[in-house]
């Protein structure tokens, strides 16, 4: 994005630009920080906006040709188009003979940089890949983000925000802006404001149970196992991802017990680091020969109720009274 904001900048553009990525966040942020500089708003007869794969090049060849109307630029923003997934050898061979007036702008999800549409944009233009920030970035962003809006807010809090919201920047915005809001007249942001307005799904919930569960904070565990099982989430559903954690929190300290780093970890698990952090503090509390067992208790529990010797719902809430009540 550097040689982007530098052709903004001295307001000298390339032909063609090419956003693309899985962080939404920063893909609508940089190109629009593009199309704001490219377009002004009483500019609007020298812009298209074309999206999908249904487009007729003619018309965009056409339009792109068309001396521009009080303005030295032309631009064509094309949105998901599919063009650098698919062929388009006829807009790949038009992208090498743009005229001097013309600006096309793209925003994809996926792309082939195999293709020849990819290597064109790479040779005539910019490409920007909008990839998610690792967790320490994600951290300082929201500090960031915090502190610019007046609010203060400690590592652990936002490691807390981070943990609750995923990696997602939008999500994260969102969530931010809430809390702001709420802590108004206020400079400092909790742990106390995030549960009081932050947004939690049924997985999210069950997941804040799980975690009383490893660590041992069973008057909450209970607590929210009752919260769910309101919601009608069936303690089955509860039972898989409990089994599923102290499997995983198995993996973590067995990788742990290899020397292995978190951030290898994560990688060879396909799990986020603040994931394996987690996982990894809550393992801190069991042995590995603990946490096999609480595997076991899991299938067990789960042969019980199809059995029908033990009531689905008693059967969870006796795993999470024996797993919560001491450390293992």
């Amino acid at each position: 994005m550097k040689y982007v904001k530098e052709d903004i900048k001295n307001n000298s553009f390339r032909p063609v630009y090419l956003f693309y990525g899985d962080e939404s966040y920063l893909l609508l942020q940089y190109r629009n920080e593009l199309l704001d500089a490219l377009v002004t708003p009483d500019n609007q007869m020298n812009y298209l906006r074309l999206g999908g794969s249904d487009i007729s090049i003619p018309a965009l060849i056409d339009f792109c040709e068309t001396i521009p109307f009080f303005s030295d630029k032309r631009v064509v923003f094309l949105e998901d188009t599919g063009f650098f997934k698919n062929k388009c050898d006829a807009l790949a061979d038009y992208l090498k003979e743009l005229p001097p007036h013309a600006v096309l702008v793209f925003s994809e999800k996926e792309v082939d940089k195999r293709g020849r549409m990819y290597k064109t944009v790479k040779d005539k233009g910019r490409i920007v890949e909008c990839t998610r920030p690792d967790d320490a970035s994600l951290m300082k962003w929201i500090e960031t983000f915090l502190n610019k809006n007046g609010r203060r807010v400690d590592r652990q809090t936002a490691d807390y925000l981070l943990s609750l919201s995923g990696s997602s920047m939008e999500k994260l915005r969102n969530e931010m802006e809430k809390l702001i809001s709420y802590t108004a007249g206020r400079n400092t942001v909790s742990v106390q404001d995030i549960d009081a307005v932050c947004s939690k799904d049924i997985k999210d919930r069950i997941f804040e149970m799980i975690r009383a569960v490893t660590l041992h904070d069973q008057n909450k565990a209970l607590e929210l196992y009752q919260d769910l099982l309101a919601l009608k989430v069936k303690p089955f559903r509860i039972l898989f991802f409990l089994g599923k954690q102290f499997s995983q929190m198995l993996q973590v300290k067995e990788m742990e017990a290899q020397g292995k780093g978190r951030q290898q970890i994560a990688s060879e698990m396909g799990l986020r680091p603040f994931v394996i952090r987690n996982l990894s503090d809550a393992a801190r509390f069991y042995t590995a020969s603990s946490l096999r067992a609480a595997i076991e208790d899991c299938v067990t529990a789960d042969e019980d109720v199809k059995t029908g010797k033990v009531p689905e719902n008693l059967s969870v809430e006796l795993l999470i009274i024996k797993y919560s009540m001491h450390k293992a």
